[in-house]
This record gives C-alpha cells, sequence and structure tokens, in this order.
C-alpha cells in the first residue's frame, strides 16, 4: 500500500514555505517562518562582548535557544522554566551548530549574535524550520551591523538550511508533517550549505533498521528540498 500525504503533496514535495522578514521591531534580524501548518518566530539580537573563553581573541560567537510555546501544539505544553528538556537541549544545540558554521567569527569581531527561535505552531519540522528562517533573521542581523559601520562586510560566508526526510512504508518522503513524522519508520534531518556540503545528518530507525541504499535515497531527496528552501531564501530579500 502506498502512503498518501495527508495534504496530497507530492512524495519530493515541500510544504509551502514563507519568510515575513522584519517580524518584530526592537531585534535586529527577525523573521516569521511558515513551513505549512508549522511556524516559528525567529529572532536575532546582537550584544557586544563574548563568553570569557574568547575574551580578547578578536573573535564573536553565535548561541542559540529554542522553545516551544504553550499553545503550540493541540495539548497545552507546560513552560520550561528552570529545567530544560533533554529535546530543548538538543535542538538548541543543532541549531547553534548549524548557524556557527555559516560564520567567520573574525570578521564579526567580539560580539555575540544571540539567535531565539520561538516555536508558535508545531505540525513538525520546528529544527529544520528554525535553522531555515535563523539564516534569514541572521542575514538581517548582520546587515544591520553593516550598516551601522560597527562591522567593515557581513561575516556570513555560506548560506544555510534544513529539511527533514523519512521513510514511510519503505518509500521516501520530503519534509514530513506531524502525521507522517508519527508513521515513519525513519527519521532524517538535514542540514546543508549552499554547496549542499553537510553540516550534520541525524538520522534514525524508530523500529528495525535501514540500508546504505535507502540512506542514500534519503540524502538525495532532502538534497532536493534543501536547493527548493535555499532558493525561496534568496527571493525573501528580492
Amino acid at each position: 500500500m502506498v502512503w498518501q500525504r495527508p495534504d496530497g503533496r507530492l512524495p519530493h514535495q515541500l510544504r509551502p514555505v514563507s519568510f515575513e522578514r522584519q517580524f518584530t521591531k526592537f531585534a535586529a534580524g527577525s523573521v516569521l517562518t511558515r513551513c505549512g501548518n508549522t511556524q516559528v518566530l525567529c529572532t536575532v539580537s546582537v550584544e557586544e562582548g563574548v563568553p570569557r573563553f574568547l575574551q580578547g581573541s578578536g573573535r564573536g560567537w553565535l548561541t542559540a535557544e529554542y522553545r516551544m510555546l504553550p499553545g503550540a501544539t493541540p495539548q497545552r505544553q507546560s513552560r520550561e522554566l528552570l529545567k530544560l528538556s533533554g529535546r530543548t537541549q538538543e535542538i538548541q544545540r543543532l541549531i547553534g551548530r548549524s548557524l556557527r558554521s555559516i560564520v567567520d567569527f573574525e570578521l564579526l569581531g567580539e560580539r555575540t549574535l544571540l539567535v531565539d527561535a520561538d516555536v508558535l505552531q508545531a505540525d513538525a519540522g520546528t529544527r529544520t524550520a528554525s535553522i531555515t528562517g535563523g539564516y534569514v533573521a541572521l542575514k538581517d542581523a548582520v546587515q544591520s551591523l553593516v550598516e551601522q559601520g560597527l562591522i567593515g562586510r557581513s561575516p556570513l560566508v555560506h548560506s544555510v538550511a534544513a529539511v527533514s526526510v523519512g521513510l514511510i512504508e519503505n518509500d521516501t518522503f520530503l519534509d514530513l508533517q506531524y502525521e507522517e513524522d508519527v508513521a515513519a519508520s525513519v527519521d532524517f534531518n538535514l542540514v546543508l550549505n549552499e554547496s549542499l556540503n553537510i553540516i550534520e545528518v541525524q538520522g534514525t530507525a524508530e523500529e528495525g533498521s535501514f540500508s546504505r541504499h535507502q540512506m542514500n535515497q534519503l540524502l538525495e531527496v532532502g538534497e532536493l528540498g534543501i536547493k527548493d528552501l535555499l532558493a525561496a531564501q534568496q527571493a525573501a530579500f528580492l
């Protein structure tokens, strides 16, 4: 039996993607990222100074925080205050690693970029939307530093996007929504730059195992999605 996608998409088709830039007033960069029914508000703030281990180095830093708002899912989730769940910590570390990979911190100087990803509505793919939208907000933030004369040129040396891919009934599907994420026997998250070089791959068999051939298929389909996301990012700045 062939899996029928709940929204009628083709197997290798992304959900509708949009980036609403300058969504908030006070952040150096902000974007409301929509991937289907998933909505993530990504903001970037700039602080003078760096963590102690970088002081005096002349290099900057980037860190990320991720939160799921209480009303983002059908059943209200409690706010994570004093203690973050393992999932939240893992996701915000992924966002930070992904965005740090594209920054020349010597060009940034001793400043810290703080990326906040707040999930307003979750229909799977929140971590990948946070990375993809985070790049758009980051690009606006560093451009504001250039325009203010605080740095000579943008420290962004690459662009970056992320997407989910999964195996459902042995077929490969791109950009899983919630019902598909739950049904998938293999779940992949792929982070690439504009050269399609790998920044991170997260791949898990939810049950059993999967073959090298299937992994190659997941990577190939993921690349197709990344190309479309990179094009959507570029279009957001036209």
